[in-house]
C-alpha cells in the first residue's frame, strides 16, 4: 500500500488531498515535525532532506510535493497522457510551487506579484470551472491548494478576484478537499 509521509501544516495535504481525489488506498504516516521524527534516519533513507512530504509506493520513493502529484497523475489518474497533456500538467504544478507559492507567501514579494499571478487566474475562472477548461485535474489540486492556503494564513483580501474566489470556494467544497486541506483550517 502507497504511504504517504508528513507532518502537521504540511504540504503532504495537498498531496492527501489529490489521493483521495484519485480514490486509492493509502496510509497516512504523520511525522511529528516537532521532535524531529523527519530527521530521524529511517526517514532520511526515504528524503534525504528530511522534508515532507514524501511517499513510498511498493519499492519506488518520491519526496518534493510538486513530483509526487505528477507521478500520481501518470500512475493513477483514469486517462492516459500525451506528452504535450503531461507537459501542461507539470506546467501548472510547477507554476503552482515555484512561481505561486512565492509570489504571495512571500510578503517581500506580494505587493509585486499578487496582481501579476491573481488577474490571469481571474481571466481564466471568469471563462471555466477548472485551470484546463471543463474537468477537474492535478494542475488544480496544485493551484487550487495555494490558493486555498491564502485565507488559512494569511487572510488577504481578495475581492478584486470574484472569479478566483469561486474556483477557492468551488474547490473547497470538494469532498476529498474536506478531508485533507479542509481539516486543517
Amino acid at each position: 500500500m502507497l504511504k504517504l509521509y508528513g507532518g502537521a501544516r504540511s504540504r503532504a495535504s495537498i498531496v492527501h488531498w489529490y489521493l483521495e481525489e484519485l480514490g486509492i488506498p493509502y496510509e497516512f504516516v504523520k511525522l511529528d515535525m516537532q521532535v524531529g521524527e523527519h530527521l530521524k534516519p529511517e526517514y532520511l533513507a526515504i528524503n534525504p532532506v528530511g522534508k515532507v512530504p514524501a511517499i513510498v509506493d511498493g519499492d519506488f520513493q518520491l519526496w518534493e510535493s510538486g513530483a509526487i502529484l505528477l507521478y500520481l497523475a501518470d500512475k493513477y489518474s483514469k486517462t492516459t497522457l500525451s506528452p504535450e497533456e503531461r507537459g501542461v500538467f507539470s506546467q501548472w504544478v510547477l507554476f503552482a510551487n515555484a512561481t505561486l507559492g512565492p509570489g504571495i507567501f512571500i510578503e517581500a514579494n506580494r505587493e509585486r506579484e499578487m496582481p501579476r499571478l491573481l488577474t490571469p487566474l481571474n481571466e481564466i475562472f471568469s471563462k471555466q470551472p477548472f485551470l484546463l477548461g471543463d474537468e477537474f485535474t492535478v494542475a488544480d489540486v496544485a493551484v487550487g491548494s495555494i490558493l486555498n492556503y491564502i485565507p488559512i494564513m494569511l487572510k488577504l483580501d481578495l475581492s478584486s478576484y470574484p472569479a478566483v474566489l469561486n474556483y477557492m470556494k468551488q474547490l473547497s467544497e470538494r469532498p476529498a478537499f474536506q478531508k485533507s486541506i479542509g481539516g486543517r483550517a
